[in-house]
This record gives C-alpha cells, sequence and structure tokens, in this order.
C-alpha cells in the first residue's frame, strides 16, 4: 500500500558553531490518503523540522520521507505549506495574492485562475477580490492564504499553527471552513499546533512527541463520533474531555520528567 506520508526511521541534526544538536531521532509515521493527522507536543520536540522535512525543504540526516511513494528530496509540487502568517503581498490585490503560487509553478492559465476564483468565492471573499491585505482582518487574511495554498490543487497540505495568531471566535470558525473544505476534496493534512482541543476537534490521529530529541511517544485514534463531528460541535461529543485529558497527562508526565512547555 502506497501511503500519502511516509517516515521511514528518520532523524535529523542542526548543525552550528556551538555544535549538533539531534532535533528528531528514528521518527517512524505513515499517514494514509485523505486523512488529517495533528502534530502536538512541548516546545523543542521538533513538530516544525517535521513539517520541513516532509516539505522538502529540509533532507533528513538518516532515514528517508516519502510522499505519495516518492523519496522527497526537495519541495514539490504536490505539497502546500500554510504557515501561521499569511505572506499576502500587501501591493497586489486579494486575487492577484489567490494566483501567486500558479504563476511561481508556471501553471496559471484561463482555467486554474477561474478555479482559484471559485475558491475565493467558496471561501466569502469573492466581495474582496479587488481589495488589498491591509484592508481585511486576519481571519480573512488566512482564509486567502488558504485559497492560494488549494489553488495549486497539492496532494498534502501542511498546516503549521495557521490559527494561532487569531482571536478565539475566528479560530474556531477557521477550524470549521479548514476541516470542512479539506474533507470534502479528500485532501491529506498534517497540522502542526499547541492546542489540544484543536487538534483532537480536527483530526483522525494525534501524534503526540516528546522533546530532546523529538520522538514520537504516542499515538492517539480520534473515536469516529469526534473524528465526524464539525470541530465547534465536536468538543462537546462523548468522550472527547476525556480524551482530552488523557493527552494532557501525557504532558504532564513529560513535564514531570524534563520541564517540557507545551
Amino acid at each position: 500500500m502506497v501511503h500519502a506520508v511516509e517516515l521511514d526511521h528518520v532523524s535529523h541534526v542542526y548543525v552550528g558553531k556551538r555544535g549538533a544538536t539531534l532535533a528528531l531521532e528514528q521518527i517512524q509515521l505513515q499517514v494514509r490518503h485523505g486523512e488529517f493527522v495533528s502534530l502536538i507536543g512541548p516546545s523543542g520536540c521538533g513538530k516544525t523540522t517535521l513539517l520541513s522535512l516532509i516539505s522538502g525543504l529540509l533532507l533528513p540526516s538518516a532515514g528517508t520521507v516519502k510522499v505519495a511513494g516518492e523519496v522527497i528530496q526537495k519541495p514539490s509540487a504536490k505539497v502546500g505549506y500554510m504557515l501561521q502568517q499569511d505572506y499576502l503581498f500587501p501591493w497586489r490585490t486579494i486575487g492577484e495574492n489567490a494566483l501567486i503560487g500558479l504563476e511561481l509553478m508556471g501553471k496559471l492559465n484561463a482555467q486554474t485562475k477561474a478555479y482559484a476564483m471559485e475558491l475565493l468565492a467558496e471561501m466569502g471573499l469573492a466581495d474582496v477580490a479587488g481589495k488589498y491585505p491591509q484592508q481585511l482582518s486576519g481571519g480573512m487574511r488566512q482564509r486567502v492564504a488558504l485559497v492560494r495554498t488549494l489553488a495549486t490543487e497539492p496532494e498534502l497540505l501542511l498546516l503549521d499553527e495557521p490559527f494561532s495568531a487569531l482571536d478565539y471566535q475566528t479560530k474556531l470558525q477557521l477550524e470549521e471552513l479548514v476541516a470542512e473544505t479539506l474533507r470534502s476534496r479528500g485532501k491529506t493534512a498534517i497540522l502542526v499546533t499547541h492546542d489540544i482541543s484543536e487538534a483532537l476537534a480536527m483530526s483522525d490521529r494525534v501524534v503526540v512527541l516528546e522533546p530532546r530529541p523529538g520522538r514520537i511517544r504516542t499515538v492517539v485514534d480520534v473515536p469516529t463520533a469526534i473524528r465526524e463531528t464539525p470541530p465547534l460541535a465536536a468538543r462537546e461529543a462523548e468522550g472527547f474531555h476525556q480524551l482530552f485529558r488523557q493527552l494532557w497527562g501525557q504532558f504532564e508526565q513529560m513535564d514531570a520528567k524534563g520541564g517540557a512547555e507545551i
């Protein structure tokens, strides 16, 4: 079986003036096509490093990283990356910002532009396509960033704390929008977050990493009743709070061992 993502004994070392730091050690993980997986763990457990390896921005010091069965050796059009900051160009309109990825990949044509405009409309942004980023709220800007990412039709989306800079109400609204959009399109997604509730509400599985070096501590399968419920309502689903306490207990155990920070 070819997985959407496969990490085989992946380790990564950062080398600097003060020596070498083992950031990740012996990571083994498979992500199925269409699956939504969240990575959580204390600061220093290598969550963002792991996304950088999957995206091809970094190459592992040991082991192999595969996306759709192919070894990743450089950034690939198969992988879309959405960050905490939207990085919209202030001198370009919202519609023009939505097309940047297509332009960079040489894929901009009438058909792909029409698809990007459809996505803007789907995200409730059709009326602001002619405005500039500074005229939009943070939540609207993140929706534009999502459109820009989806417009290139990647097979895999990497989400690096995309909601963390938003107010709580906007964050919950975007969780709902992103979860619905990705599931309706059958996209595979990997989310990095510090928010245990967010991870449980949005994911099929939650991977807990422990720090120094980053290792997989445990993998939790989210029950169907929670998984098939929209993120806001999922927080009140039966079993959600028990599962939250179970994961919180993992952090407490790590904190007791080494002073981990969420």
